[in-house]
């Protein structure tokens, strides 16, 4: 065999390991309930668009141009002026292949090495490996129940100014923040816009699990309160329909978008999963959605229920207003990457809080994905979690058996 060794670059990532499936007790990654799937409704999407429009997939983007199929963007524009108060016009709207497709040209455009980016100090694991990656200067702003804290944005912003130093941008998760599950208040938003107009610093605004929310109306998004046109924005469909079609969408004006667009040199996001998508959405993904959100509260409910059961005070955590996971604290004597791997030898797989966290919390916290396994599972996983914990650790003290 030939040996590719000597033809490796030093940076070169870790080589991956052959797939051998998923763990008994999977909390990991964003997957979603499978028996969610509106697999019916899709199944006849599919022979419809194969029907009446499958001759198109013999030209890239379907003959529709750069930024994807129209007929979904037409959709993705009315429904977010219905559900998010933020009416697009569908020319600012570029299809991508799910939404960290949209962070790598968002990226590409903005960012070379030694820049400096503003994130909350915990966020989503695909966004910090970037930037370490693009070597940037991250700054991470804490995030309390309201969101990111906009004092504590504040008085970067501020610093970088006594530095002569600018953000790029700022990234925030405003909507069912992952990993916390928190809301960021429409005033805070309006705050945070101000803030971001102040210092003349862009918004990279990633809604990709606004429309999982449990009980409360979804804000306005912060887009649609700017008139500056400073916002850039990005979701998906892979949290409310499915994460394997790998469908996201990024949304700016056009004056950014031409430049960011310019950048995606793949000819074309998957045709045929737009195609599903622009014939499934205007029939049944208000639907579908309601009918998701319902049953993820219900698991939401489960593996709360399961911490408090198994953990007791030994593990913190508020309980998330929407979406798939949940963020626990644990004792600060438990090494989280101890039990992280002690878990995964037992069948447990669970997010290791510095995966999702900058801050120095992150060495006890876990962020535990709920959408993905059945509510029996949940519950012995949990239960099997506190054990391997308690065993490694002394806690939890006590687990109940109730």
């Amino acid at each position: 065999m030939f040996d590719f060794d000597s033809f490796y670059h030093d940076d070169i990532k870790t080589a991956t390991g052959h797939w051998k499936g998923f763990p008994e007790y999977n909390f990991i990654g964003g997957h979603n309930d499978a028996s969610m799937v509106p697999v019916d409704a899709l199944r006849a999407s599919a022979d419809r668009v194969m029907t009446e429009h499958g001759q198109r997939l013999a030209t890239y983007n379907l003959g529709d141009g750069p930024l994807g199929l129209r007929s979904l963007r037409e959709f993705i524009g009315g429904a977010l002026a219905v559900r998010a108060d933020m009416p697009t016009d569908p020319d600012n709207i570029l299809l991508v292949s799910g939404s960290l497709q949209a962070l790598d040209l968002v990226n590409e455009t903005l960012l070379r090495s030694g820049d400096i980016v503003i994130m909350e100090e915990s966020t989503y694991g695909g966004v910090i490996s970037r930037f370490q990656h693009l070597d940037v200067d991250i700054i991470g702003i804490r995030v309390g129940a309201a969101g990111m804290d906009l004092a504590h944005l504040e008085e970067q912003l501020e610093a970088l100014k006594a530095q002569g130093k600018r953000a790029r941008y700022i990234y925030t998760i405003p909507t069912i923040h992952n990993p916390t599950g928190t809301i960021m208040p429409t005033e805070n938003r309006q705050r945070l816009l101000a803030l971001a107009s102040r210092y003349n610093v862009p918004i990279f605004e990633d809604d990709c699990y606004a429309d999982l929310i449990f009980d409360e109306a979804r804000p306005p998004t912060i887009r649609s309160l700017d008139d500056s046109g400073r916002v850039i924005y990005c979701g998906s469909f892979s949290k409310t329909v499915a994460p394997a079609l790998r469908v996201g969408y990024l949304i700016a004006d056009w004056p950014f978008l031409s430049r960011a667009t310019s950048y995606k040199t793949d000819a074309g996001s998957g045709a045929l999963e737009q195609l599903i998508l622009a014939d499934f959405c205007p029939k049944s993904f208000d639907t579908h959605v309601e009918k998701l959100n319902k049953h993820l509260q219900t698991k939401c409910d489960v593996i709360c229920e399961a911490l408090d059961k198994n953990f007791g005070t030994t593990a913190q955590y508020h309980r998330p207003k929407g979406g798939i996971f949940i963020w626990v604290t644990l004792d600060k004597s438990i090494d989280i990457l101890k039990l992280t791997d002690e878990a995964a030898k037992q069948g447990v797989a669970i997010n290791a809080g510095p995966e999702w966290s900058l801050g120095a919390e992150a060495a006890y916290q876990m962020r535990l994905c709920f959408g993905y396994p059945e509510e029996a599972e949940i519950k012995q996983g949990v239960a099997k979690l506190a054990e391997i914990c308690q065993h490694h650790f002394g806690l939890p003290k006590q687990i109940s058996n109730k």
